[in-house]
């Protein structure tokens, strides 16, 4: 087999067998096969496209190109939810905890943050202690024991994914369908789960803008998983303002901990609510969604799911205290209020400025080796559809630089848009997909 006649095929729009696809990835991972010819191929993948089944086989073959990781020693279906990033998304803090004491064993690996997208460890790294270096023994036995466990992602996890995404950032072919689906599922898949359960973001602060275009992702994903063998959901959720109230590592935890007592955000309960019911009757612990809705609220109202998330906190070396006095969390030694400058309504939130907003105070990445600050970030006190009067507190700024603050709250008011007369706010679940058919929420 040569790359130039698989360059050649699909320049001309015909479809690759999965030995050729094999064949190539294996090459290109081992770097057998130049950056320059793979560059041409997903140049032509991008004007001409992948068919469903050459989808599912480069998946696969990116899944298989490192580890792949073998939970077999866990009890039971194991269950993985996916989210596809935004801002403040605190889900797997609350979602991890309401699953597990369900019955459900959570083992999930996890990135840090890059950008202003908050990574789950840098959020669980608030917990005085707490850390992810676990050995495979330690984090399997965790998971039998107390039914949850989150790692870091390894180096060797979908290695040839990585090399592609780099190649696909800086000749423009980020952009296409197949090529985004099957980077995204090559690591779902590889990370070992029975069931995966995708949250695709849709609106201003995702990385899907527009609505069709998040439920055309989450329709090849969930094509992906079903054709690999996975049961597949995926959950489009509204993103065009932050999830929650909180942005910012420790002020999220604390969102986390508060909705774990039943006094949270209701979009973050629902959205949790939402993935976890599939994730429980996906994995066989209820007999219907419905059935495991109820069973997953029941954690909420009993605070089973508080208690999980002290018990998983405690055995990854973290302070379990904090989990019921949020005072034990990094604190900032600034706060400053935002005060409203007009009366009216919140028309828009520029969510990704929100984000931004985080970062300059320094609760994010620039890149990959930079420190951040844990204690920082904004809580928002007022929302897309919420009056508000001039002089109110429409957030809350916490940091540890005055100048810092500065820049972030005029960055923080020039992302929101003000109306006169009042708003409706966008529906906030808005597809369920599954492998027999999409249904709006």
């Amino acid at each position: 087999m040569r790359m130039y006649d698989m360059i050649m095929k699909k320049r001309n729009g015909l479809a690759l067998s999965k030995e050729e696809i094999d064949f190539m990835i294996t090459g290109y991972t081992k770097g057998d096969i130049p950056d320059y010819q793979m560059a041409a191929f997903l140049m032509a993948v991008y004007f001409k496209g992948m068919n469903e089944e050459e989808t599912i086989n480069l998946t696969m073959a990116m899944a298989h190109s490192g580890d792949v990781i073998d939970l077999s020693a866990i009890e039971g279906l194991k269950a993985d939810k996916h989210s596809t990033g935004g801002v403040g998304d605190k889900t797997s803090l609350v979602l991890g905890p309401m699953v597990a004491a369900c019955g459900v064993p959570v083992a999930k690996m996890s990135g840090r943050g890059l950008g202003h997208t908050g990574g789950t460890i840098d959020k669980l790294e608030s917990f005085p202690g707490f850390s992810t270096a676990l050995t495979n023994e330690e984090f399997i036995g965790n998971v039998n024991r107390i039914g949850m466990a989150i790692i870091g992602q390894t180096a060797d996890l979908a290695p040839a994914d990585k090399k592609l995404y780099a190649l696909r950032d800086v000749t423009a072919t980020v952009d296409n369908m197949s090529l985004i689906a099957s980077s995204i599922m090559s690591k779902k898949l590889a990370a070992g789960s029975d069931v995966i359960v995708l949250d695709v973001k849709t609106g201003s602060g995702a990385f899907m803008k527009r609505e069709d275009d998040a439920v055309a992702l989450a329709r090849e994903m969930v094509k992906i998983g079903t054709g690999a063998g996975r049961e597949t959901v995926a959950i489009i959720s509204d993103m065009d303002q932050p999830l929650g109230f909180a942005v910012g590592n420790a002020l999220e935890v604390k969102e986390a901990i508060d909705t774990l007592n039943g006094e949270g955000s209701r979009e973050l309960l629902e959205l949790c609510l939402t993935l976890g019911s599939y994730m429980v009757f996906c994995t066989k612990h209820a007999e219907s969604v419905e059935r495991a809705r109820d069973m997953l609220m029941k954690t909420i109202e009993d605070k089973s799911a508080l208690r999980k998330l002290a018990e998983f906190v405690e055995a990854q070396g973290g302070d379990a205290n904090a989990v019921y006095d949020t005072s034990l969390l990094p604190k900032a030694s600034i706060v400053m209020e935002i005060k409203a400058e007009e009366d009216g309504f919140i028309e828009k939130i520029e969510t990704d400025e929100i984000g931004m907003v985080s970062l300059i105070l320094g609760g994010g990445r620039e890149t990959k080796e930079s420190e951040i600050d844990l204690s920082v970030g904004v809580v928002l006190h007022k929302k897309i559809s919420d009056a508000v009067k001039v002089g109110e507190t429409i957030a809350t700024m916490y940091g540890n630089d005055l100048e810092k603050l500065q820049q972030a709250k005029e960055r923080f008011m020039s992302a929101l848009t003000f109306s006169k007369t009042p708003v409706t706010k966008n529906r906030f679940i808005k597809w369920i997909i599954t492998a027999n058919g999409t249904t709006k929420y």
